[in-house]
């Protein structure tokens, strides 16, 4: 009898940390490298889109290489799983002249999948007063990956 009561115990045990478990989204369904790639160059381009505007500058092309993820953390935004990767990555800026290339560039991104799970977007946090900030719930900005 105290067989059956113990995996009993130990059934509801399972159970219960099953059920209170759901806090984060499979890392299974992280992005590729397709899609990290394309989320770097985005937030690439989105830097240097600035900086080539005041410098009345043609934006350079762009090719990102030896991509790695040294940190992948899961969670949900706006209950859509959301996952945040940092890394390293080389990178060649491609100018009219010459062709510059950047080792070991870091990156600290976020992507979410999207409710159809077919695309993703890269989530930009926007930039707040600390102060003001305290207390509060970020802001993102999202940007679709292509």
């Amino acid at each position: 009898m105290s067989r059956l009561l113990w995996s009993g115990c130990l059934l509801f045990l399972l159970l219960t940390l099953t059920a209170c478990g759901g806090g984060s989204p499979s890392v299974s369904l992280s992005p590729n490298s397709d899609t990290i790639k394309k989320a770097i160059i985005l937030q690439v381009k989105h830097s240097q889109s600035a900086i080539s505007q005041q410098l009345n500058a043609a934006n350079p092309n762009l090719r990102i290489s030896h991509i790695k993820v040294r940190q992948l953390d899961a969670q949900y935004l706006a209950k859509l799983p959301t996952y945040h990767l940092q890394g390293r990555y080389d990178l060649d800026l491609e100018l009219p002249t010459q062709t510059v290339k950047q080792s070991g560039n870091s990156f600290d991104i976020y992507l979410q999948r999207q409710r159809e799970g077919k695309t993703w977007r890269w989530l930009q946090p926007e930039s707040q007063d600390s102060e003001a900030a305290e207390g509060m719930a970020q802001h993102w900005r999202t940007y679709l990956i292509h």
